[in-house]
């Protein structure tokens, strides 16, 4: 298996070695469904290298829930595999990414083998969990020019690049908003030299 066994380092090192065993890695490109909703689950994805967002839809309208960074798993496509119901979510890569798929079937054998295993998803609940509380309480407490500008900078720091490109429209359906929105408050956020924008490309360069 391409993958250096330090990747894993964290884990039983015979449960690293079975995982190695019997898994396999894919180099996936930028902007690949990996996940769909009501598909159901084969493989769970470990991120060796690359950035994962997973997210819903309700009405038409995409609802960002998280993303999977390197080292990390996605609990919603956990749980799935585990009870053998449809996936309530999609997932797609937002860079270039590398990841290890393991297969569904051994999972339950490992939770009961390997208490490392459980560790490792209960420590991705407990993140999960506490950005869903950052989440809400940005809701609950931020204007869109702070929500915005954090958003911003959470990819910024996800993916390692010194700015982003996306469009309006993609930062619109990732905070529940309109593209005009977006649009206004990027603005804002220009005229007060928080960030830059140039040739689709969005940058930082103060902080808040």
């Amino acid at each position: 298996m391409d993958i250096d066994y330090r990747f894993l380092s964290f884990l039983d090192s015979g449960l690293a070695n079975e995982i190695m065993e019997t898994s396999t890695i894919k180099n996936i490109s930028k902007g690949t469904e990996i996940l769909r909703e009501e598909q159901y689950v084969k493989v769970l994805p470990i991120v060796i290298n690359g950035l994962v967002k997973v997210y819903s839809k309700f009405n038409d309208k995409e609802l960002l829930l998280y993303y999977i960074a390197t080292k990390e798993s996605c609990i919603m496509t956990f749980y799935a595999a585990l009870k053998n119901t449809p996936s309530k979510v999609f997932a797609v890569t937002e860079e270039d990414s590398k990841i290890l798929l393991l297969p569904v079937n051994q999972l339950a054998t490992w939770l009961k083998k390997y208490p490392d295993f459980n560790i490792l998803f209960y420590n991705q609940f407990n993140l999960r969990y506490s950005e869903l509380l950052d989440t809400i309480g940005h809701l609950l407490l931020d204007k869109m020019d702070k929500r915005l500008y954090l958003h911003l900078k959470k990819k910024m720091d996800l993916t390692g690049n010194s700015s982003i490109k996306m469009s309006h429209n993609e930062l619109a359906s990732e905070l529940g908003t309109a593209r005009e929105v977006i649009s206004r408050t990027l603005k804002k956020l220009e005229l007060e030299n928080k960030v830059t924008q140039h040739a689709g490309r969005i940058k930082i360069i103060d902080s808040w």
